[in-house]
């Protein structure tokens, strides 16, 4: 479904502030894979999430989804193959609009806009009972402004809206670090429902060592702009946390670059 091939990503070049976050990136998933991925900070994680929603282009190597090479196509050209929920709960829907409206533009993304009725009842219908799976009451609610609901609400609603047109491919940046540890328990228990439900193939970054041995079935470890651990199956779900802090250290060289990914 994804196949990153030998990607280099360097910001600023020729200048002081010259960074190179990607070191020849390989990744490949395959159809209906969740991989959990993490790393400390600067490790490139959430570049190599850019690399594939087209917000940054490679400076050397090729980007291909399902088949189709789009290394080089922009950010709006993506938006009918990705779905993404980002870190921040306010960043995925629109405050001043009903909930019914957000799910809406999430309903038509990828598509062409005409001059019609902005909601079908039919929509309403699917749109109600996908809300009910959220488990929030939300759907009744319906004309409820979104700026109204909490973090938690917001982010559960963000990931419906991304995965209402079902993706090739669901990205998920650390979509639950700036909730509480209940609401990020209840949030992550809805992306995986969501996601075995739909047979989607997904990426998500995180800093929780036990949320990426726990969800998911496959788990890759990046450092310095590489991936230095891709563990799956049987041998993911026997892992322990003290594990992926020796395989870290050992690279590292016993120098922890990210206080944050060891004390969650």
């Amino acid at each position: 479904m994804l196949k990153m091939t030998n990607i280099y990503k360097t910001f600023n070049p020729d200048t002081v502030n010259e960074k190179q976050v990607l070191k020849g990136l390989n990744l490949e998933l395959e159809d209906g894979d969740f991989v959990s991925v993490i790393g400390g900070n600067g490790a490139g994680k959430s570049t190599m999430l850019n690399m594939i929603a087209g917000v940054h282009y490679p400076d050397l190597g090729s980007i291909t989804l399902d088949g189709e090479d789009i290394t080089k196509l922009p950010e709006h050209g993506r938006a009918k193959y990705l779905g993404r929920v980002f870190q921040d709960p306010m960043m995925g829907t629109a405050a001043n609009m009903e909930i019914e409206e957000n799910l809406a533009l999430a309903y038509r993304r990828g598509q062409k806009r005409g001059l019609s009725w902005g909601i079908t009842k039919e929509e309403k219908e699917l749109y109600v009972e996908n809300l009910k799976m959220l488990d929030l009451g939300l759907e009744s609610r319906l004309s409820s402004k979104v700026g109204l609901l909490s973090g938690g609400q917001r982010q559960a609603l963000t990931l419906l809206m991304a995965t209402l047109k079902q993706p090739k491919l669901l990205l998920l940046d650390e979509h639950t670090a700036a909730l509480d540890p209940k609401t990020a328990s209840k949030v992550l228990e809805l992306s995986e429902q969501i996601i075995n439900a739909n047979s989607l193939t997904a990426l998500m970054v995180t800093h929780n060592m036990k949320n990426a041995i726990q969800y998911g079935n496959r788990l890759i470890m990046m450092y310095e702009g590489r991936i230095i651990y891709d563990v799956s199956g049987e041998t993911k779900k026997s892992l322990h946390v003290s594990d992926l802090l020796e395989k870290f250290e050992k690279a590292s060289g016993g120098e922890f670059a990210n206080d944050r990914m060891i004390l969650s």
